[in-house]
């Protein structure tokens, strides 16, 4: 497999942990399907600064040579499409010969082929952040999802099939949010204004119709420590978003929204590590969720800034360091992204 490398490192002897500082480890590091992640690799970086650990930070990519996180981590390597068969041998081979000791899985593609592969990568010594199998699942399907907060009594918007509503089986009224079922960052959605536009959906992917959610919107960020208990949930509104991501954004203390956040924290059995989820909370106050991503959110910098450092929390319990989680994060703490550029 071809292999592009920037500032290579030498292979450590041994295991991947060895001391490194007084005050704490070393840890070979894999950020997957890198992409324009630079945010969330610095965020790795500074936490191990704190932690007075010396991580070599490694990346990949369908095509690294054109992945800003790529050019910016130690090394970095090729992989093959994360729903290809070729994924899961491919980053094995990458994470033994490199001795890395953490995954870090970055899009929702490839989320599924990891908590499969999860105790593969065990047995290498590898631990990778993704929850359990089932909870991916439902957090990739927009209906398993609807179906599930509504189990679990959370409030969301109504959500059917497309066919459902056009075989007259449901009684949603148009016009309607339609979403590609598995569907991520924003691709594929339309609103729905007539029968016509229900009948025009791209058939290569199911679609569902969702009713319209009016009011601000706010992803919250949730973080779940190795026994799967949820230690913080940080909400940002999001008061601007460009292709998907909040492009500016607020930290927000919100009674409902932390209720909401840590009632759906004990519903989420399975969960490891970072979450989110998308809210709006309409007029009267009331929040309904949308969307849960079973991973890192685009706007994770922005909770790091404010003290909600999962990635620090993460290093901790990959190091054997005492665990510092908490909910002691800063409320208005404001991101304004800017768009920068790497140089090769």
């Amino acid at each position: 497999m071809a292999t592009t490398s920037h500032r290579e490192v030498p292979a450590l002897s041994g295991t991947q942990f060895e001391r490194g500082t007084p005050e704490g480890r070393s840890l070979r590091m894999m950020l997957s399907s890198a992409g324009r992640r630079v945010g969330l690799m610095r965020s790795f970086r500074q936490s191990a600064g704190l932690l007075g650990a010396d991580l070599t930070m490694f990346a990949c990519d369908l095509t690294p040579e054109w992945s800003p996180a790529c050019i910016e981590a130690d090394k970095a390597s090729a992989a093959p499409p994360a729903e290809s068969e070729e994924f899961i041998p491919a980053m094995l081979d990458i994470c033994k010969r490199e001795q890395i000791g953490l995954v870090v899985p970055t899009i929702d593609t490839e989320l599924l082929a990891y908590s499969r592969a999860r105790d593969q990568f065990s047995a290498i010594n590898c631990h990778v952040a993704v929850a359990d199998e089932p909870l991916v699942l439902m957090a990739r399907d927009k209906l398993a999802t609807a179906l599930f907060l509504t189990e679990a009594g959370l409030r969301s918007p109504r959500t059917i099939a497309a066919e459902e509503f056009l075989s007259g089986e449901a009684d949603l009224s148009l016009p309607l949010l339609a979403k590609p079922r598995h569907g991520s960052s924003s691709r594929g959605i339309m609103m729905a204004q007539n029968r016509e536009d229900v009948l025009g959906l791209d058939k290569s992917e199911p679609y569902i119709l969702q009713e319209y959610l009016h009011g601000r919107e706010f992803t919250v960020s949730l973080y779940f420590d190795g026994e799967g208990q949820l230690q913080c949930a940080i909400p940002h509104e999001r008061l601007r978003v460009r292709s998907g991501e909040v492009e500016k954004g607020v930290t927000v203390r919100d009674p409902s929204l932390s209720d909401m956040a840590w009632r759906l924290g004990k519903a989420l059995h399975g969960a490891r590590g970072a979450m989110c989820f998308q809210v709006r909370v309409d007029e009267n106050g009331q929040p309904s969720i949308f969307e849960i991503n079973a991973r890192f959110g685009g706007g994770y910098p922005l909770a790091h800034q404010a003290g909600a450092q999962f990635a620090r929390w993460m290093l901790e319990e990959r190091l054997g360091l005492p665990r510092t989680a908490n909910d002691d994060w800063q409320e208005g703490v404001l991101m304004l992204r800017f768009d920068d550029a790497v140089f090769v």
